[in-house]
């Protein structure tokens, strides 16, 4: 009689324990960085659904193998948490794989030889369109020129049936033809737009470059080619991009309601194999009439939220359109341009803290930081959660000395791309001396000791989107042309990792689900081909990608579709 009633007791304890629930993914044998404090190193991780369910040991993860799980041996390669893209624009960056890449154009002829073998291609009216292009880099000026500037004459000659726009590196000029002007209605009468310039000779001729605002009166003229079906394609090129670099979430600098209409469509269908984190761009009035009601959180499972609002101050260094407290060096008569007025930022603001976003104001000079600063200021000060707003200023590229501290101290988030500083370094000091270049430009160490949270981007498709640069930029400052720029405001490897990381998801406060590799987080993760924490710094450019994974789903493999 014992026993039998043993032989049930251990069948009925045998029959009420739970079966063992396989892993859907499992990766081994790697040397996994977590960003976890409490566990920053292990061998293992595996995934169920969307979730990490286990971090640790190659024994902790083995146990979750079954029949259908997929394993990755990693072989000792580097895994981290999926890398965020803390400042981009999503669907440019689609957009800038489906027209002229100038990004390395010699000089202004490059251009125009490019721009004619589109135009004999082209139907006409069709537009012709690129961007890349930056005055600085190439290796000799046009003639004639305005501040490094070409006439569109030679652009014209050569595309007369067919409108040309040509973007800026920056995104904050471009150049136009004869017929892109006359189509906009622009002539040397026509007066700079607010905010805006179009750039004229000395005897008051327009040559065909205009910035800031002024872009928009040529950009109006685009609006009804992106068609759904365009706007779609842009999104999906721009998440390929993505994923081969390693960047499983992306946090989009600017995009409209309509746009986020589409994501949120495409989030809805499985078909935004990137997660998203967006910055409305629209005029105040704008959001005064759609935000009411309006809330996009963590949508799709957790593949886009909308979680700012974005203003732009000032325009770009490269442009001369940066906001600066003095005149530029090369530019003794100009500060730069104001795009978004102080009352405005101010009537942005008081959206943002009614409606729960967080503001994201583009801020390059010093002059448009210090605005952004006083601005958010008056309104963390009244609030009694004001330091846990985490308002970002996009950029901060240009600061005051006075102002490096106040990031931190009213917990303001510096959304700073690396890769900007090791690009344009080389003609900084052309644009504002050498004093306000090495007490003002890139300060990331000086940001970094005061306390203030840092999240990395690229600002793409300003820069590639592609991470390993940006990272060799952060923690080296080398130059393409060999130097260093003022090597003291670099980053540690592990600072420049966290930027990318969990201050990236912090920034979006999203550090619950994502930038650290922990259980019950997402399962988004990348693996590269060399240990970028230890590796010496020449060999930084060297390593790959070799997976992405978003949500437990491998996305990206090295040598092989996604």
């Amino acid at each position: 009689m014992k026993r039998l009633v043993l032989f049930f007791g251990v069948f009925l304890a045998i029959a009420c324990t739970p079966a063992k629930q396989d892993a859907d993914l499992v990766l081994k044998n790697g040397r996994i960085v977590t960003m976890d404090a409490s566990n920053p190193i292990v061998e293992g991780v595996a995934a169920r659904g969307q979730e990490l369910v286990a971090v640790g040991t190659n024994a902790d993860v083995e146990r979750l193998i079954g029949p259908d799980t997929e394993v990755i041996d990693l072989g000792g390669a580097l895994a981290v948490p999926g890398l965020i893209e803390g400042h981009g624009h999503f669907l440019s960056l689609g957009r800038a794989s489906m027209q002229l890449d100038l990004r390395a154009v010699a000089d202004f002829d490059e251009i125009v030889a490019m721009v004619a073998e589109a135009a004999a291609d082209a139907e006409p009216g069709q537009w012709i369109l690129g961007r890349g292009w930056h005055q600085e880099k190439w290796s000799s000026k046009p003639e004639p020129n305005v501040s490094g500037l070409p006439y569109h004459d030679a652009l014209s000659a050569v595309s007369p049936a067919n409108p040309v726009m040509l973007t800026h590196a920056s995104g904050h000029a471009v150049m136009a033809n004869a017929l892109a002007l006359e189509m906009a209605g622009i002539d040397d009468a026509t007066p700079d737009p607010p905010g805006g310039e179009i750039v004229r000779d000395s005897e008051g001729r327009a040559i065909g470059v205009l910035r800031e605002t002024a872009e928009d009166l040529v950009a109006a003229q685009l609006d009804s080619e992106w068609d759904e079906a365009t706007v779609r394609r842009m999104a999906e090129l721009a998440a390929e991009e993505s994923l081969a670099h390693g960047i499983t979430s992306f946090q989009d600098a600017g995009s409209s309601f309509r746009q986020v209409e589409l994501f949120r469509r495409m989030a809805g269908e499985g078909e935004l194999p990137v997660r998203l984190w967006v910055m409305l761009l629209e005029s105040n009035e704008s959001l005064a009439e759609g935000l009411p009601g309006f809330k996009v959180y963590r949508e799709g499972g957790a593949y886009l939220t909308v979680g700012g609002i974005k203003r732009l101050i000032d325009g770009a260094l490269g442009s001369h359109g940066a906001w600066m407290l003095e005149p530029y060096t090369d530019l003794p008569e100009s500060t730069g341009l104001n795009i978004v007025t102080p009352d405005e930022l101010r009537e942005s603001a008081r959206l943002a803290a009614e409606y729960g976003l967080q503001l994201c104001s583009h801020a390059i000079g010093d002059k448009a930081n210090r605005v952004a600063l006083d601005i958010y200021q008056e309104t963390i000060d009244a609030r009694p959660d004001g330091r846990d707003l985490r308002w970002r200023v996009e950029h901060a590229q240009h600061l005051n000395p006075d102002d490096i501290p106040r990031f931190h101290e009213l917990g303001v988030i510096a959304a700073m791309q690396p890769v900007h500083c090791t690009s344009d370094g080389p003609w900084v000091p052309l644009r504002i001396g050498d004093e306000r270049s090495v007490s003002g430009a890139y300060m990331w160490r000086s940001l970094l000791d005061s306390g203030a949270v840092i999240a990395g981007g690229t600002d793409t498709p300003v820069e590639s989107v592609d991470p390993i640069p940006d990272y060799r930029a952060a923690v080296t400052r080398l130059m393409n042309n060999g130097a260093v720029f003022y090597r003291g405001q670099r980053m540690t490897r592990e600072e420049a990792l966290r930027a990318r990381t969990i201050d990236a998801a912090y920034a979006a406060f999203e550090e619950d689900i994502k930038g650290s590799l922990e259980t019950g987080k997402l399962a988004d993760i990348t693996v590269l081909s060399k240990d970028i924490l230890t590796i010496p710094d020449d060999e930084i450019a060297d390593t790959k990608v070799l997976y992405t994974i978003v949500g437990g789903k491998v996305r990206y493999r090295a040598n092989s579709e996604p």
